[in-house]
């Protein structure tokens, strides 16, 4: 009896242990991930407000930015940079990995310059507040919560391809009532998937196990989702509350 007692208290504590290593293991995975993202938004805004700085005080490298081709390669650059990262991650070595993730970020900021031109600087950081704080309470409620998220997943994708193709249509017919409803929409839409991105992040954790290679791809990767989710919301919010010049 004392023998069945006691392997029974070392199989208890093996079990305490075994979850409180994967308890601090989990707590430093989605550290770096938010270090990641959090670094990106940094480097994204001072690259942005730099740009503008530049811009404002040079007429050539305004009219070079904004007003010549280079715009569009501007503008089209982060994204190919999320297909190159998305499409290339496996193959990669770790520190290619990062520094992908990081000319991303500076090539978001570069192509966010604009928005110093067109808001006010004041409403620009208030929204970036107010996206932080909704950011940040939605991340920290779906990391915590016992309900499971994974069900999401296949709603939010189709509320995402409708809010692109309503964003493409009225490229055509710049309707203001159909650009408030699409901002509303992807506020909701990518708050969900804040939720969603987040709760997976612990699930990716699990799969991953220990391996330090794959674990630290999985953290930029889950840093790029959660700092796409963070940008569309704050550029959806600044067009609906943001003070224009």
């Amino acid at each position: 009896m004392a023998e069945f007692e006691r392997r029974y208290a070392t199989a208890q504590t093996g079990t305490r242990t075994d979850t409180a290593a994967y308890d601090a293991g989990l707590r430093a995975f989605m550290l770096s991930v938010y270090n990641y993202m959090g670094g990106a938004v940094a480097l994204s805004g001072v690259v942005a407000y730099g740009t503008y700085l530049a811009a404002a005080s040079n007429p050539d490298i305004a009219n070079l930015i904004f007003a010549s081709p280079l715009r569009w390669v501007i503008m089209l650059a982060p994204l190919a940079m999320v297909f190159f990262l998305s499409f290339r991650i496996n193959s990669m070595s770790l520190g290619t990995a990062q520094a992908s993730f990081w000319i991303y970020a500076a090539l978001v900021g570069l192509s966010l310059a604009s928005i110093f031109i067109v808001f006010t600087g004041e409403s620009i950081a208030r929204v970036f507040f107010i996206t932080g704080a909704a950011f940040g309470a939605t991340s920290l409620w779906a990391y915590t919560t016992k309900q499971d998220l994974s069900g999401w997943g296949s709603f939010l994708f189709m509320g995402l391809i409708g809010v692109i193709i309503a964003a493409v249509v009225n490229l055509f017919l710049q309707s203001s009532a159909m650009q408030f409803a699409i901002s509303v929409i992807t506020v909701l839409v990518f708050t969900g998937l804040t939720a969603y991105d987040t709760q997976k992040l612990k699930n990716i954790y699990y799969a991953v196990g220990h391996d330090a290679v794959v674990a630290g791809k999985s953290a930029i990767m889950g840093a790029l989702n959660l700092y796409l989710d963070f940008l569309n919301i704050f550029l959806a919010l600044l067009n609906l509350f943001g003070n224009r010049e």
